[in-house]
């Protein structure tokens, strides 16, 4: 089966401050950034991609989204997440949610839940039983 999605991106308020805020909450879940892209001698804009293997989550500068977006990381245990909720709360990101089951999305949804600076859902999930 294919996956839907290659890649998803968006743009964010503070370049320099989601780059580090995205570098050290998904570093947990084995997320790294593989790729950036200035578009200025300064660096302070451009497109940052992470990923596993290739950038599949792009965060670059642009008008910022207005609302929330939600984006929902494969962890692959619930250490994981938890490692996940606490480098993201560490890095400035705001609880939405602490790691924990959600019955009521399915019987062994583990989920954590944060804000990033732009005030976006980001979440880290495991389907796994414990």
């Amino acid at each position: 089966m294919q996956d839907i999605l290659d890649h998803i991106g968006f743009p964010i308020a503070d370049y320099a401050r989601s780059v580090a805020f995205y570098k050290q909450s998904l570093a947990p879940l084995g997320i790294a950034m593989l790729k950036e892209v200035s578009l200025s001698e300064d660096g302070s804009d451009g497109y940052a991609g992470f990923g596993r293997q290739r950038p599949q989550f792009w965060i670059g500068t642009g008008s910022p989204l207005k609302g929330r977006l939600h984006v929902a990381f494969a962890a692959t245990s619930r250490e994981q997440v938890q490692a996940f909720y606490e480098a993201a709360l560490a890095a400035g990101g705001r609880d939405n949610g602490p790691p924990g089951l959600r019955p009521h999305y399915h019987e062994n949804y583990y989920g954590a839940f944060v804000l990033d600076p732009d005030g976006h859902n980001i979440e880290a999930v495991t389907h796994l039983p414990e």
